[in-house]
């Protein structure tokens, strides 16, 4: 039988984890038709003071959870959050400042699209407080931009990433591999353009083809398998040949750029989410939650104005699942993380997982220390494999 309570016992020690905040802006020009992230194509007028006044009150909601703690990081995704306004964006995070303390020197990014941005834009964004931008760029070909249903081309991508790095101290450019009719050579060219933006970090990521997707009703012809693979290679090589260093398995980063929004997912530290479908993790001392917020935005906007709030689900993390959600976030690290990390996060001994770590070092799978826990090579290949471990 599962269990909750205590998670705690005097041979183990805890600390709460540093706090970020995630909000989720699910409204689209278009839905592209690989995504299965929670987003909403606009039809009709965009409820843009509808859905911010809703976002605040929200987390008014979650205040009781998290009293006394500061906010290391916010991050603004979507959907495509750029489709707000500078001036929403700006009174969003005003009123988030009025109810949250917020580190002086946190990390604020916020998610664009190339064709919703210009330079106006861009200055209102960092001007409200964004000191990031995370740019959906996906491909610099025309003719893939296309097959993929991006709205934008390969001019307003270059142009968006251009403008972007005048404006923010740091700048993200995801980009996709392994697309409908690309060849190694076209992802390589893509990559290559990527790094010769000048940006300093990359998030590189093999499309999936998910079931509830466009594509995934009708899936378009991929890579085969080898040649995947090739790409993937010559992708991360090519990265690291220019200079990047790949600290996550898709996220890359030159002169120690790292993502601390994402870093601390990695780490298990927690984080509030607010809007239509948002996840978030908060540790108290007897148990370590997750919430899930209601999906679809207009009932989420409805359940704010009715109730007040918009939870969904608010559960606490079984002791047994806590090693599986633990390793499900850092062995995605290259470097892993240092085994106290796992008794300070989750308050369980290490011993707990003394067994299966070995099993997963007899096969290969994590590397030898008695310090770290870190996936191997072949690890971070075969990553499911390794994770299915610590489901048991």
């Amino acid at each position: 039988m599962k269990h909750t309570i205590p998670i705690f016992s005097s041979n183990t020690s805890f600390a709460l984890p540093p706090l970020s905040l995630y909000i989720h802006i699910p409204y689209c020009v278009k839905k592209c038709p690989y995504c299965d992230f929670n987003s909403h194509r606009v039809i009709g007028s965009l409820p843009e003071k509808e859905y911010i006044d809703a976002l605040l009150t929200d987390l008014q909601s979650e205040l009781p959870y998290i009293w006394g703690r500061s906010v290391s990081s916010i991050f603004i995704g979507g959907g495509t959050p750029s489709i707000f306004s500078g001036k929403s964006i700006n009174y969003l995070l005003n009123q988030i400042r009025a109810l949250l303390p917020i580190e002086p020197d946190a990390e604020i990014t916020l998610e664009a699209n190339p064709i919703t941005c210009d330079k106006d834009y861009f200055q209102a964004f960092y001007d409200a407080g964004v000191n990031r931008l995370s740019l959906g760029v996906q491909s610099f070909s025309d003719k893939h931009l296309s097959l993929l249903g991006r709205v934008h081309n390969s001019y307003e991508a270059r142009f968006a990433l251009e403008i972007a790095q005048k404006t923010f101290p740091r700048v993200n450019a995801d980009l996709m591999y392994a697309l409908p009719q690309q060849t190694y050579k076209d992802a390589i060219n893509d990559i290559q353009t990527a790094i010769n933006s000048g940006v300093e970090h990359i998030s590189a990521y093999q499309l999936t083809i998910e079931e509830h997707t466009l594509f995934g009703a009708n899936p378009p012809t991929l890579p085969d398998i080898d040649e995947c693979e090739e790409i993937e290679l010559s992708v991360h090589e090519t990265l690291i040949n220019n200079g990047f260093e790949r600290y996550e398995i898709s996220a890359f980063a030159r002169n120690k750029s790292f993502c601390r929004h994402n870093l601390n997912y990695w780490q298990f530290g927690d984080y509030v989410g607010i809007g239509a479908g948002a996840h978030g993790k908060i540790s108290c001392y007897d148990k370590i939650e997750r919430s899930v917020k209601i999906y679809h935005p207009k009932e989420y906007i409805e359940s704010i104005a009715k109730n007040g709030q918009a939870n969904l689900r608010r559960q606490p993390i079984s002791t047994e699942d806590l090693p599986f959600e633990f390793m499900l976030n850092a062995l995605r690290l290259l470097d892993g993380v240092d085994c106290e990390l796992f008794t300070h996060r989750t308050a369980i001994p290490l011993v707990a997982i003394q067994e299966i770590c070995n099993q997963a070092k007899q096969q290969g799978l994590m590397i030898d220390n008695p310090n770290r826990l870190c996936a191997t090579e072949k690890g971070i290949r075969f990553l499911n494999d390794l994770l299915t471990l610590f489901l048991a």
